[in-house]
């Protein structure tokens, strides 16, 4: 019997409707919770998200929120790992729990620089070997991160 997985996927603020909705689709089938902060680019009736997500979004696990204080406030006690390239610590030496919470910001800025400072000691990376390569697309890097954490974590609820 497959192991569940109750991963979090927050995406602050996202501004393209295909990468919400690519992002939609893996959470469907990694069973990974879904969180939107607004303000967001889109609408949420949008085409291109629909689109992007198929016929997934029915088997999705997702909430919306109106802003980042909001989510916070609701899980006080997670953990939470912040996605940036404005750190090197890189995303393999995180150790990944069950319930964690994996954040991205927007894909033409990032996360605001002030969650950031906030939360220096909790930002990962993903490592480009190419300098000339700032960052990989949003639903990509979301991938990277999310598929590790389960790698992790399913180790460690089998064992």
């Amino acid at each position: 019997m497959p192991v569940e997985h109750h991963l979090q996927i927050v995406l602050v603020e996202p501004e393209i409707p295909p990468n919400t909705g690519a992002i939609a689709r893996l959470c469907a089938a990694t069973r990974t919770v879904l969180h939107l902060v607004e303000p967001l680019g889109f609408k949420l009736d949008d085409r291109a998200l629909k689109r992007a997500g198929m016929d997934y979004w029915q088997h999705v696990t997702w909430h919306s929120w109106p802003n980042w204080t909001a989510l916070r406030s609701t899980h006080p006690d997670a953990r939470f790992h912040f996605l940036t390239t404005k750190t090197t610590r890189p995303y393999t030496e995180a150790h990944f729990q069950l319930d964690d919470f994996l954040v991205f910001g927007r894909e033409t800025k990032g996360l605001p620089e002030s969650l950031l400072q906030e939360n220096a000691g909790a930002c990962l990376t993903i490592p480009m070997a190419n300098p000339k390569v700032r960052s990989l697309n949003l639903a990509t890097a979301a991938a990277i991160v999310l598929f590790e954490a389960l790698r992790q974590t399913q180790a460690n609820s089998e064992g």
